[in-house]
């Protein structure tokens, strides 16, 4: 895991709590601002699993390549 994945899951679940605290409290600006918060989380966790699959990628190459000197 890397630190996108972590602070984009922190945003999502963050964003949940507040979208569902406006449904509570009858606050559609705050569902809204929550709604967008948790969006915010999503894309930058999979920002972060991209990241995370380049990198396994590269090293399976390296491993591949190192195997075949």
């Amino acid at each position: 895991m890397n630190k996108d994945q972590v602070k984009g899951k922190i945003k999502e679940v963050a964003g949940e709590v507040q979208e569902h605290t406006g449904k509570v409290i009858g606050s559609t600006e705050q569902q809204a601002k929550g709604h967008a918060r948790e969006m915010e989380g999503k894309v930058q966790k999979a920002v972060g699993d991209v990241k995370e699959n380049v990198k396994d990628a590269g090293k399976a190459v390296e491993k591949e390549m190192n195997r075949n000197r």
